[in-house]
């Protein structure tokens, strides 16, 4: 196995975070044309051949080819992936009703709960450290995200966009503990190729799922999304790197603790947020995400 640096890890979340930042408002833009439904498919469809093309120059750096996938990295692959358009799905729904950094911020009590699910089933160690930057992280979140009384309505958002975005973690959280369970799995030589190559096994399978389930319930679904490939395109290509600098992280450190940093995927959400959609951050969305701010410099600390 390649030695890597213990540091790298810091960097392909910060890298994935920007990303996926940008993937999201890209999908966000599609809901008007595609729906929910098909603006979260893109992602997963025009995000294969990218995928696929990360797979090939990583073979081709390393001098090396796939591994057959084994029984468990199979299984634990199939659960991120199904997990995955799930909690895509859902944190869509509740930016469709909410701000987009609010809506982002619902999905953010994601940490909490990787930490429990890597601790039942994989054994993951949750220091004192990881648990105090964890609880501060999120409570940072939960601040900047707890609605007001003025949009207690069904449309103002309310309390829907909470429960979208907080069973939306949940299943964000079983996919991250599925993906790195399968990279371990898969027991690569090089921590790059075993990445990509549960990622390009992924986006294989939800590429299969979503064209089998649309050509049998909603054919014009598909042919609409089909037919957007321009703006998809670009949504494809951000979420495959995304997930490629998630894989990477998740294939040299523990989730929790990658998914802890990549809460500084708010502070991207706040640029586009104000600069984008036009959308103001209040006061205490501001004093939640120094909060949050705190709990990932414990990260760091710890």
């Amino acid at each position: 196995m390649t030695v890597v640096p213990s540091w790298l890890w810091i960097a392909f979340t910060i890298a994935a975070s920007g990303a996926q930042t940008a993937r999201n408002a890209m999908q966000r833009d599609l809901i008007a044309t595609l729906g929910t439904a098909g603006a979260t498919f893109v992602r997963f469809l025009f995000g294969l051949p990218f995928a696929l093309l990360f797979l090939a120059l990583v073979c081709v750096a390393t001098g090396t080819r796939p591994p057959a996938p084994t029984a468990g990295a199979w299984m634990w692959t199939l659960l991120g992936a199904v997990c995955q358009i799930g909690a895509t799905g859902l944190m869509l729904a509740a930016m469709k009703e909410k701000s987009f950094v609010v809506a982002i911020a619902y999905t953010k009590t994601e940490p909490v709960q990787v930490a429990i699910f890597g601790l039942m089933f994989l054994g993951d160690r949750v220091t004192a450290g990881l648990a105090g930057a964890i609880t501060v992280a999120t409570v940072g979140v939960m601040v900047m995200s707890w609605p007001r009384r003025a949009d207690s309505g069904a449309t103002a958002g309310g309390l829907r966009p909470a429960v979208y975005g907080l069973v939306s973690a949940a299943l964000f959280a079983l996919s991250a503990i599925g993906y790195r369970a399968g990279i371990l799995a898969l027991s690569a030589p090089d921590f790059a190729l075993g990445a990509s190559s549960v990622l390009a096994l992924a986006l294989a399978i939800q590429s299969a799922l979503i064209i089998v389930g649309l050509s049998l319930s909603d054919r014009a679904k598909l042919v609409a999304i089909l037919a957007a490939w321009r703006p998809s395109l670009l949504a494809g290509f951000m979420g495959a790197l995304a997930s490629q600098f998630w894989f990477f992280a998740f294939a040299i450190d523990t989730a929790a603790r990658v998914r802890t940093l990549a809460l500084i995927e708010m502070i991207f959400a706040q640029v586009v947020t104000k600069r984008i959609f036009g959308q103001h951050t209040t006061l205490r969305e501001i004093a939640g995400m120094a909060i949050m701010i705190a709990g990932v410099l414990l990260l760091f600390w710890t």
